[in-house]
């Protein structure tokens, strides 16, 4: 170190120590973030050389091409492009000679490839490649694109442009995409700003608290899927690389019939690894379909995790919870453990019908004579930096090594762990600690074993958050191979759907407390869609909400929601883990609007501040009715987690979901689709809401509207506005404990119909599926159960609402 470098240590050093004053933390802690912050720059320095001077490249012109089944080879001067396409119609292609595998985003075997679909000369000296789904056109240049079976463009990639390093190393790149001047972006894992991606630029590497993100904000779920949605069709892209990088979105502009349209732009930078990507195109539907056959299908959670579940604390809190809730009479399914005590606890709370669900984190406290650790150092399981030294990062509380789980064995090793900790009367895990890649963990030279390839940490950062979850999650299978694995991840990247779900978090939290950070400043935003709802008319006044509000946390966490099912993790919700920006857990009307959202989310996870009683008798009635209702709709929740896993749907849809021509829904981000069968639109006194085509119902008042079009609904402090599709089908639980359909009047003359899962339990069993028709005759509601096999079954119990009478057929 020069002495150049050693006053900015200095200066630094000062600096935390202020800081950690004036946050309270002393200057003990200042010292040991600024002992963590030198220690991982000695540690790079045993890491890659610098970049120094870079080459850049491009492809240059087209030199031969060959054909192969599915696709082909086209050679340039500088590069060359393999192109494929899958049988069930998903495109990929890659530059340099990558090929699909390996993969941390797929979910299986690559798929077999189109026999229909060769290689063959296009105009201009290009090529191209048909398919009876897709087209893909290559110029004499290297531009990529994506037509429709019609010949109209969904993307165009133009050539690609990487910087080598002169003495070697793996290549930075930058690859350009237009696309129609009416698209739209959505995507990029769970983002706060969203669900719709405006301009902006948009970091696509895992981050943690405090950490800059760019336009999308700070996460620890990002990923380079995007899915874009255009008058033409909509089409999903994957680019395979973990690596850190950068995407900058620029929506296009029509030229309103005066000019030329300005196509919308996407410009993605990569620090690293592969230029390769899979791209699939067709309705919302069929595209998560297809992207779920590439990623691997969502492992379906427990039906009890489908209930209310409490973000609890440690061993006092949880039992203090449990018997809140039981006194009260309010449901409760499951409490979160942060610490020891899991066996005795879990007995406790199992007498009042709760399951415990523990919360892990990967991190290793180094202390010789912990008995994980010492197993740990036998085993070489921890991450190590270019000298083969273990990497220690830093909490408050200590010093920390951090398992290598891109290693098989670790991987097993730490499952069986994450096991252990479950087995302990506790009913599954949550991954809390998972995303070191923003703390004071790891630094960007630490070895990796990438499943024995060896790396680096530049290239296995984003994938860590998922491969613990993947450790977790089998190792919870080996423990008890007859249940289904409940776990949540706090961290993420393509492909956790396969472990578990997603829990992200209210403002105050990990995601969403940094209220200084520039993406939680557009609560004022006058875009489409946002500004103007009454739902977010509390933001920013004072008099209006509580000093813990943050009216545009709640926002933000149903975009993160809706971004994630997008991107094929159809499990996630938001909640506990804040206690309000002042530290009250805000005011009695947030504490409710925080609940009433939640209820409609796949993952229904309430606490992290003041209880609901403690806020008076009006919020614990509304708390009361918001909790009961969700244990009412568990069997269509149930439905949806078997669907989603079946088809790709996603539990929580935007109102576009059935209609991605219509640009005005695609423009709304504020209210969502449960389903295919309920509206929610979150509200603070009355709020407008664009509605689907379709007549819609009131669930409480019964009022019918008609969509397409904007109507006002009421959205009082008791309850949340839902509205029924017409013609819809949905599973409920009964009076009796038993399901039965609750079935909204199509109008005269149309038809409808609904699914119902009946719950198969906890284990394996194979789900099936129920089909309903509903139609309106003679004044009537006629509901059938379709079956194809003639077996006569039983008819459930109906209940047709938004009609006078209704009757039950098979």
């Amino acid at each position: 170190m020069d002495g150049c470098e050693l006053v900015c240590s200095v200066r630094s050093l000062r600096r935390l120590r202020a800081l950690g004053r004036l946050r309270g933390f002393g200057a003990r802690r200042g010292l040991r973030a600024a002992r963590w912050a030198w220690r991982r720059r000695r540690t790079d320095v045993w890491g890659p050389a610098p970049r120094g001077a870079e080459r850049a490249r491009v492809p240059g012109p087209v030199s031969g091409a060959e054909a192969l089944p599915g696709g082909g080879v086209v050679r340039f001067a500088r590069s060359e492009l393999w192109i494929r396409i899958a049988a069930g119609g998903a495109v990929f292609w890659a530059w340099d000679g990558a090929g699909p595998e390996p993969s941390y985003g797929l979910g299986g075997a690559v798929p077999e490839v189109d026999p229909r679909a060769g290689l063959e000369p296009d105009t201009d000296g290009g090529w191209r490649v048909v398919s009876r789904r897709v087209t893909v056109a290559v110029s004499r240049y290297g531009a990529v694109e994506v037509r429709t079976p019609g010949g109209v463009v969904l993307r165009r990639d133009l050539p690609p442009r990487w910087w080598e390093p002169v003495g070697g190393g793996p290549a930075r790149w930058l690859l350009r995409t237009e696309v129609a001047a009416d698209a739209r972006f959505f995507g990029l894992g769970g983002r706060g700003s969203g669900p719709r991606l405006r301009d902006g630029t948009y970091r696509l590497g895992n981050t943690g608290p405090g950490a800059g993100g760019g336009a999308g904000g700070p996460g620890s779920v990002t990923m380079p899927v995007q899915m874009v949605v255009a008058d033409a069709g909509t089409h999903l892209v994957f680019h395979d690389t973990t690596w850190d990088g950068r995407v900058a979105l620029r929506e296009g502009a029509e030229g309103g019939g005066s000019g030329h349209d300005r196509p919308g732009t996407a410009a993605l930078r990569m620090e690293g690894g592969p230029l390769r990507c899979w791209v699939v195109v067709g309705t919302p539907a069929r595209v998560l379909a297809r992207w779920s056959r590439l990623a691997g299908p969502a492992a379906v959670p427990p039906s009890w995790a489908l209930g209310v579940q409490h973000a609890g604390g440690d061993g006092a809190e949880v039992r203090r919870v449990v018997a809140g809730y039981r006194e009260r009479g309010l449901p409760l399914s499951a409490v979160h453990l942060a610490g020891g005590g899991g066996a005795e606890i879990g007995r406790a709370v199992a007498e009042a019908g709760v399951r415990l669900v523990s919360v892990v984190d990967p991190a290793v406290r180094a202390e010789r004579g912990n008995p994980v650790y010492e197993e740990g150092r036998r085993l070489g399981a921890f991450v190590r930096d270019g000298r083969g030294r273990e990497v220690r990062g830093g909490a408050w509380s200590g010093e920390y090594v951090y398992p290598d789980v891109a290693d098989p064995a670790v991987r097993r090793w730490w499952g069986g762990l994450c096991a252990e900790r479950s087995g302990a009367g506790s009913a599954g895990v949550v991954l809390a600690g998972n995303g070191p890649a923003g703390g004071p963990g790891l630094s960007w030279s630490a070895r990796r074993v990438l499943e024995g390839r060896g790396g680096d940490h530049r290239g296995a950062r984003n994938v860590y958050g998922s491969e613990a979850a993947r450790a977790g999650y089998e190792g919870l299978r080996r423990l008890r191979p007859g249940e289904r694995p409940f776990l949540l991840s706090r961290a993420g990247w393509a492909g956790m759907q396969r472990y578990g779900g997603a829990w992200v978090g209210w403002a105050g939290d990990e995601w969403l407390g940094w209220a200084g950070d520039e993406w939680l400043g557009w609560a004022g935003n006058d875009s489409p869609g946002w500004a103007g709802d009454d739902w977010l008319g509390r933001a920013g006044d004072d008099s209006a909400g509580g000093a813990g509000d943050d009216w545009a946390g709640l926002r933000a966490a149903l975009s993160l929601v809706l971004g994630l099912g997008l991107c094929g993790v159809p499990f996630a919700g938001a909640g506990g883990g804040v206690k309000g920006r002042a530290g009250v857990g805000g005011s009695p009307e947030w504490c409710l609007r925080r609940l009433q959202l939640g209820a409609y989310l796949p993952l229904f996870l309430t606490g992290g501040g003041r209880e609901p009683w403690e806020f008076g008798p009006v919020v614990l009635d509304g708390a009361r009715a918001v909790l009961r209702e969700r244990e009412r709709l568990r069997p269509y929740l149930v439905t949806l987690a078997h669907v989603a896993r079946l088809t790709g749907s996603p539990c929580v849809r935007p109102l576009w979901w059935g209609a991605p021509e219509d640009r005005a829904l695609r423009d709304c981000g504020d209210a969502f689709l449960l389903g295919d069968a309920l509206l929610v639109a979150p509200g603070v006194e009355r709020r407008a809401v664009r509605l689907p085509r379709g007549r819609w119902y009131d669930t409480v008042t019964g009022r019918a509207y008609e969509g397409p079009g904007r109507v006002v609904v009421e959205a009082p402090p008791e309850r949340i506005p839902v509205l029924a599709r017409g013609g819809s089908v949905v599973p409920v639980r009964g009076a009796d404990g038993g399901v039965e359909l609750e079935v909204w009047a199509p109008p005269a003359g149309r038809k409808g119909g609904g699914l119902l899962v009946p719950d198969p339990g906890d284990g394996w069993a194979r789900a099936e599926v129920e089909r309903y028709a509903v139609r309106s005759a003679g004044g009537r509601v006629v509901v059938r159960q379709v079956r194809g096999d003639g077996v006569v079954a039983p008819v459930r119990p109906v209940r047709v609402r938004g009609a006078a009478a209704g009757e039950g057929q098979r």
